[in-house]
């Protein structure tokens, strides 16, 4: 075979990432996507999206000749292995929709070979993996299905792909063995061998479990707002020298393309019995709407003692704070500025941000809604200083890092929102 791995998506954030782990050990790795403007980019040595040391590995990869690109899927046929990195998704109902995948693996069957092993990478609903064997075994090719679980941290992943250890399955010996010697190339540390229906529900157990403690902390968050208490002053108070406590996320925006898609598929392989699941859809997805309802009414989503906005920060007496956070309702007279678009801190992925939920809401009740982030170019964006000048009221929705660098000090006109509490001293 003219190449040892084709990763199908290889221009993508866990394609890229893999192809050049892979490479940099001298796996003959073809990365296969439609995306040929990113494809460009990578050949030029360019990560096309944020990834800590992404520019530096992708060099070396490719000053060892072990990394190639192509648009074409002939590389399929030329390939030992093929990794793809495309997942199961849910449909507008919040159902498991096979869809696309099915739709890839027809578009590229002919290009399959008997002795071929397929990886499936991505979150797939439990069951799917066994469902593509089958799709083969009735087709008449002798290709070898394998689930292999991606578990890496989005724009590290370079760096954790070399310290985690790797979850395999498959169907037979030969093909379960196969993708052990394959993956024993990017990690040290200990292959784990599961059954493939365990091997999903690994990746969706991971995703739901994050989802759910967010959900906790957001949940406890509006608890303390609700009754006028600083939630961040009894966060540090609970997990400080207190070993019980530290898994306790601090609170603010959770979603992405993983955490919401992936307890949805839990909740439908259970037969939506899934309480806990649902449960944490409500409170993260409520997140934005209950913090312009808060703002709406005049009340600020922190307590008045921690509160982001020197307006408050010098209020001596109850009926002065009641005036004054009197004087902040009535949204349809403020403009609000939201900073950060991104679906987390530092990254530059607008997928399933929740900020732009938050947009959605602002543009329904404000005046005026101004969107910034530091990594995502996007025309109805504006500047850093016109948001901040023109702004009533700045809502922290990704902390990036360039944003802990604000002084709300010297904006004594503006309520600032930080649910994150990046700006401790206020």
């Amino acid at each position: 075979m003219k190449y040892d791995l084709c990763i199908i998506g290889g221009a993508g954030h866990v394609g890229l990432p893999l192809g050049v782990s892979f490479a940099k050990k001298r796996v003959k790795t073809v990365l296969l996507d439609i995306n040929e403007e990113w494809l460009k980019k990578i050949e030029a040595g360019i990560f096309p999206f944020k990834e800590k040391d992404g520019d530096k590995e992708l060099g070396k990869a490719l000053k060892l000749g072990t990394l190639f690109t192509s648009a074409k899927p002939n590389v399929i046929s030329q390939s030992g292995a093929i990794l793809m990195v495309i997942g199961t998704p849910v449909d507008e109902y919040l159902n498991p929709d096979f869809n696309g995948l099915i739709k890839m693996i027809d578009k590229y069957f002919s290009y399959f070979k008997n002795g071929q092993t397929l990886i499936l990478r991505s979150t797939v609903y439990p069951g799917t993996s066994e469902r593509v064997q089958s799709y083969f075994m009735e087709r008449g090719k002798k290709v070898g299905v394998a689930f292999c679980p991606e578990r890496i941290v989005q724009g590290k992943s370079l760096e954790e792909l070399q310290k985690l250890p790797q979850i395999i399955s498959g169907f037979d010996g030969k093909t379960v063995e196969r993708v052990k010697n394959l993956f024993q190339n990017i990690t040290p540390r200990a292959i784990i061998e599961v059954r493939p229906i365990e091997a999903e529900l690994v990746k969706l157990f991971c995703n739901a479990w994050r989802y759910i403690t967010f959900a906790v902390a957001n949940q406890f968050f509006m608890i303390a707002s609700d009754h006028n208490l600083d939630y961040h002053k009894i966060y540090e108070a609970m997990v400080k020298d207190y070993a019980r406590s530290k898994d306790l996320p601090s609170p603010g925006f959770a979603a992405g393309p993983c955490l919401l898609k992936d307890t949805m598929q839990l909740a439908a392989f259970n037969n939506n019995n899934f309480f806990l699941g649902h449960s944490a859809m409500l409170v993260n997805e409520g997140l934005p709407n209950y913090l312009i309802q808060r703002l709406k009414k005049g009340a600020s989503p922190v307590s008045s003692q921690n509160l982001t906005t020197p307006i408050l920060a010098d209020s001596k007496s109850l009926d002065n704070l009641l005036k004054q956070v009197s004087a902040l309702g009535n949204l349809k007279t403020k403009t609000i500025g939201i900073l950060g678009m991104a679906f987390k801190a530092d990254s530059d992925d607008p997928r399933d941000s929740l900020s732009y939920k938050l947009r959605k809401i602002a543009l329904g009740e404000a005046k005026k809604v101004l969107c910034h982030d530091v990594y995502i170019k996007d025309e109805s964006f504006h500047p850093l200083d016109k948001v901040l000048a023109e702004s009533d009221i700045l809502i922290l929705a990704s902390p990036h890092k360039e944003y802990r660098k604000i002084d709300p000090k010297k904006y004594s006109d503006k309520q600032f929102v930080d649910i994150w509490n990046v700006w401790k001293k206020y």
